[in-house]
């Protein structure tokens, strides 16, 4: 037995939320009108980013605040990053996408967020532009459409997905080979572990796949492996006010 389609309630927030959209079948005229509000989305963070130069994305960990041993960092490799001339963006919110949001204001370049309307995760005051998004899978376009490179902070859920997406999207040449680079190796080296003696040894992907990862503890290495980016992207250093 089918479930019958709910009601039209117009392009309310409620009525054309993800939950809503995820929920099951929906009248057509309500499904046409969440899609309208899903090219609205993707119109306005065309629209934000498109006259921007180029970026890298760091995602990271909203739970690890000013205190926590990983911020200081992370704040200070996304500023070297940013006086390459890179512009920084993050999901906008809390925690390590705060710490590489600061760092990007203190290295010359521009700040930018990609923010989400889930109650924990209100924007930071280090961004300068913020795309609001409600849709999660519109948001994760935006951080990788505007992007030449990932630098992967420790994180929770939401970073393993934005990892993982990331390696599939180039794996299925969806996406230009560019840097995948885990930062703290002490946090991501038990991941890499696992993926080597578990879904490669059986055959799940191969050693290519897996070398499109990078992990490192040196903040030189990643300015290392950013420079020939920077260089065949022409970029200037930035100027610090």
């Amino acid at each position: 037995m089918t479930t019958p389609p709910r009601p039209l309630r117009a392009i309310s927030d409620e009525a054309t939320s993800e939950f809503q959209m995820l929920a099951g079948r929906d009248s057509r005229s309500q499904e046409l009108l969440r899609v309208l509000r899903i090219s609205r989305e993707f119109v306005r963070g065309f629209r934000g980013l498109h006259h921007i130069g180029p970026c890298i994305t760091f995602f990271g960990s909203s739970r690890f605040d000013e205190s926590h041993p990983y911020y200081e960092p992370s704040r200070g490799l996304a500023r070297r990053v940013a006086e390459m001339g890179f512009n920084i963006i993050t999901g906008g919110g809390p925690g390590l996408m705060e710490a590489a949001n600061r760092g990007a204001k203190e290295g010359g370049t521009m700040s930018i967020g990609a923010t989400i309307d889930i109650t924990n995760e209100l924007p930071n005051r280090y961004v300068d532009r913020r795309v609001p998004f409600h849709y999660f899978f519109a948001r994760k376009v935006i951080l990788v459409k505007y992007s030449y490179g990932f630098v992967m902070l420790p994180g929770g859920m939401g970073t393993l997905d934005e990892l993982f997406e990331s390696v599939t999207l180039v794996q299925t040449n969806r996406l230009a080979q560019f840097p995948i680079i885990l930062y703290g190796r002490d946090y991501w080296e038990g991941l890499l572990d696992w993926l080597r003696a578990v879904p490669l040894d059986k055959g799940a992907f191969t050693e290519v796949d897996l070398a499109r990862i990078h992990v490192t503890d040196d903040a030189d290495e990643v300015i290392e492996r950013l420079s020939l980016l920077a260089y065949q992207l022409h970029l200037e250093p930035a100027r610090r006010s």
